[in-house]
């Protein structure tokens, strides 16, 4: 009996990690994530235009993704890590080509890039003690959300006109929020991480 029991219970937990993975929230998530190589290419191209249309699309499923996870009841682990994921994707590409473009100074891409890889050290210290992952502080959610407003205003700020001059003030008012949030959030992250380190030295 138990023998005849195993393929259908291992059937059942493949049936029901295809449910958790397949999710509507996760797909769109996924889908985000294919459109990043597709506005780098438009942003490398100096097709602002298209490269907006496609950062507003991306901007419009990040939202999307959220209210049918909460309304459907299809919230996921892979939903948690591919959501932020593309979030910082396009961040990335977008401060990289903007830099290059000579549109965004080089100090806002160490910025930004040097708080994530200071982050990614110190999850990796986490991981190999087998603590974490930290808790999502709000600050890290708000600096996101600042930047991601911040460089597609200033993408429009190279227009002429009074559009542009209006799109750079605004733009760099967010870019300056996001820096500073992005860079509390990491201290809040690292003052968590030191707690859950020395509460393991603790318990061992």
């Amino acid at each position: 009996m138990t023998e005849q029991g195993t393929p259908e219970h291992a059937g059942g937990e493949t049936t029901s990690l295809r449910a958790e993975v397949l999710t509507i929230p996760n797909v769109i998530s996924g889908l985000r994530l294919l459109l990043v190589p597709i506005f780098a290419a438009l942003l490398l191209a100096d097709q602002d235009l298209w490269a907006l249309g496609v950062l507003a699309v991306a901007g419009a499923s990040d939202w999307l993704d959220g209210v049918l996870a909460r309304r459907l009841g299809q919230w996921s682990r892979l939903g948690e890590l591919l959501d932020p994921a593309a979030d910082r994707l396009f961040i990335l590409v977008t401060l990289v080509v903007l830099t290059l473009r000579d549109v965004v100074p080089l100090w806002l891409l160490v910025a930004i890039v040097g708080r994530d890889v200071l982050l990614s050290l110190v999850l990796s210290i986490l991981t190999s003690r087998h603590l974490g992952p930290l808790p999502v502080h709000f600050a890290g959610k708000a600096g996101t959300f600042a930047l991601l407003y911040a460089f597609p205003l200033l993408l429009l700020a190279q227009w002429e006109g009074g559009v542009g001059t209006v799109a750079g003030v605004v733009g760099w008012a967010f870019a300056w929020w996001g820096v500073g949030l992005y860079w509390l959030a990491a201290g809040i992250y690292l003052r968590q991480a030191i707690q859950e380190l020395r509460r393991h030295r603790q318990v061992s």
